[in-house]
C-alpha cells in the first residue's frame, strides 16, 4: 500500500446481544440440556445440545449465566468443548485418538534440559514421578531425551496411548485432545483426565521452563496475559473432567 494512501476500516466483531434471562441445566433425552430461558441451546451445526450429565450441563450453564450484555464465546471455553465433543467428535474418534499419541510421540514431558544444573533438577523432581506414575500406573513407558533433539517413543507406547484415548467418550477425548494440545503432553492430560492433577498443576508442569526463565529475567506483560488465558483453559477442563467422573 502507497505511504500516505488511506487505511481501509477495521471491521469490529459483532457480537450477538444477551436474549436470555436465565441459563440452567435440564433433563433431556437420556442426558442434560442447557435451558436458555424455554429455548435448549443448540451446536453451531444446528443439533440440541445433549450433554452425558448434570454437572457438565450445569458447567456449560454457568458460562452462559455469566454473559452480561453481549454474549462472548471467547468467554466460553467448555461451551465451546461442549460444541466440539458434539458436532465433531463422533466421526473424527480415530483421528482424535491418533493426534492424542502424536502429541505422546514429542511429549514434553521426555525433554530435559541439558543446562543450567538447577533447571534439570527441577524437572527431574517435577516431571520424574509423572513419568513413572504413567508406567506403573498406565502402562506407558517413555524415552527420555536430553535437550531439544527428537527422540523416538516406542510403537508399543503410541499405541497404548491411542487405546486409552479410543476408550473414552466423545465428550472426555475431546477434553483429553485439548488438554495434550495445551500442555503439549499427553502425560499431563492423561493426568488431569484421571484426577492426579488438578488444573493449575497440569499447568504449571506443562510451563516449567517459562517460569524458571521469568526467574531469570522477569515476565513479559504479554506473555503473563497469555499465561493468564490459557490458565483458565487448564481450570475448566480439570472442572471439565471432574464433571464427567
Amino acid at each position: 500500500m502507497m505511504a500516505g494512501a488511506p487505511q481501509p476500516p477495521q471491521r469490529s466483531v459483532q457480537r450477538p446481544r444477551r436474549f436470555y434471562e436465565a441459563a440452567s441445566a435440564t433433563p433431556h433425552e437420556g442426558g442434560f440440556a442447557v435451558a436458555l430461558d424455554a429455548r435448549m441451546l443448540r451446536t453451531p451445526a444446528g443439533a440440541r445440545l445433549t450433554l452425558p450429565g448434570q454437572a457438565l450441563a450445569e458447567l456449560v450453564a454457568s458460562e452462559w449465566a455469566a454473559q452480561e450484555q453481549v454474549i462472548d464465546h471467547g468467554l466460553m471455553p467448555a461451551t465451546r468443548l461442549a460444541f466440539t465433543a458434539a458436532d465433531r467428535i463422533g466421526e473424527a474418534r480415530a483421528a482424535t485418538a491418533a493426534e492424542i499419541a502424536r502429541q505422546a510421540g514429542a511429549d514434553l514431558l521426555c525433554y530435559f534440559a541439558q543446562a543450567p544444573k538447577a533447571l534439570t533438577e527441577r524437572q527431574e523432581v517435577r516431571w520424574g514421578p509423572l513419568l513413572d506414575w504413567a508406567a506403573q500406573t498406565l502402562d506407558l513407558r517413555f524415552e527420555r531425551a536430553s535437550g531439544i533433539l527428537h527422540r523416538a517413543q516406542p510403537q508399543a507406547t503410541l499405541d497404548r496411548v491411542e487405546s486409552l484415548a479410543l476408550a473414552l467418550d466423545d465428550f472426555a477425548l475431546a477434553g483429553l485432545a485439548l488438554a495434550a494440545g495445551l500442555f503439549g503432553s499427553a502425560v499431563l492430560a492423561l493426568a488431569l483426565q484421571r484426577g492426579v492433577l488438578s488444573g493449575d498443576e497440569a499447568f504449571d508442569l506443562s510451563r516449567l521452563d517459562e517460569a524458571f526463565q521469568e526467574e531469570q529475567w522477569g515476565i513479559d506483560a504479554e506473555a503473563a496475559e497469555r499465561t493468564a488465558r490459557l490458565r483458565v483453559e487448564a481450570r475448566m477442563l480439570e472442572r471439565w473432567f471432574r464433571a464427567l467422573d
